[in-house]
């Protein structure tokens, strides 16, 4: 009867690493875009023409939960304003990654609620700006954020930029929020932050923008470590 069961207990082993073994390694996120891309794009651009501005947010929510997320994200080798890279497989953390440019100014006080958030979670979570535009222009627009987030560039021109400027601003635009597992899964992607008028209070607007971010925020972060921070601030 030892046996039997010992037999078995090896048969369904080999089979459960039969099964591993035969599912397919998740897509990369620069694959997954471009091969679902030009579809969006056609009817993106086609409700936006006509002004049909909530089919146009239902077709990028569409994209970005049937198409990249689950993905793994590209062990891309980004350029800091430092001078010094940064390789996305060498962090060991969830990734809070928000894109940005350099010719475009943020919404009010999305930057101060993204500096407060890094402050809070930066030991659980890696926050990183990319901010699309030349290394000067970058480097001036870098000095509002956090030393606790760290700044990034790309531009077309640049050697070695060609594949994430395509695959991230040219298709998914900015501001754009990347949520992403420790193991470089894609989590989530979301664009925009919150859109206060420009009479709102600048500490409703940062509340407002916090908010926002918080709740992407929590899809990667542990709730040990979300609820941390709330005993840190009572």
């Amino acid at each position: 009867m030892k046996k039997i069961i010992l037999i078995l207990v090896v048969v369904a082993s080999n089979l459960n690493l039969l099964a591993q073994s035969n599912q397919e390694p998740p897509k990369l996120f620069t694959e997954a875009v471009r091969t679902n891309f030009l579809k969006y794009k056609y009817q993106s651009n086609e409700a936006y023409r006509t002004g049909d501005f909530e089919r146009g947010q239902y077709l990028f929510d569409s994209l970005v939960n049937n198409q990249l997320v689950g993905s793994k994200f590209n062990d891309f080798t980004l350029k800091r304003v430092s001078n010094k890279k940064l390789k996305i497989s060498k962090l060991k953390k969830p990734i809070f990654l928000v894109t940005y440019a350099s010719w475009c100014i943020p919404s009010k006080g999305e930057i101060p609620a993204l500096n407060k958030l890094a402050k809070e979670f930066n030991k659980d979570v890696e926050f990183i700006v990319i901010i699309w535009g030349k290394k000067k222009d970058a480097k001036k627009f870098s000095n509002k954020f956090s030393s606790r987030i760290e700044i990034c560039y790309a531009h077309k021109n640049y050697k070695n930029d060609n594949e994430i400027v395509q695959s991230m601003r040219e298709t998914l635009g900015f501001p754009t929020c990347y949520m992403i597992d420790e193991h470089l899964q894609v989590v989530d992607i979301k664009r925009g932050a919150a859109q206060p008028e420009l009479r709102t209070p600048i500490k409703k607007a940062i509340e407002m923008n916090y908010k926002v971010f918080e709740e992407r925020l929590a899809l990667i972060t542990s709730p040990d470590a979300i609820k941390k921070t709330i005993l840190a601030k009572q």
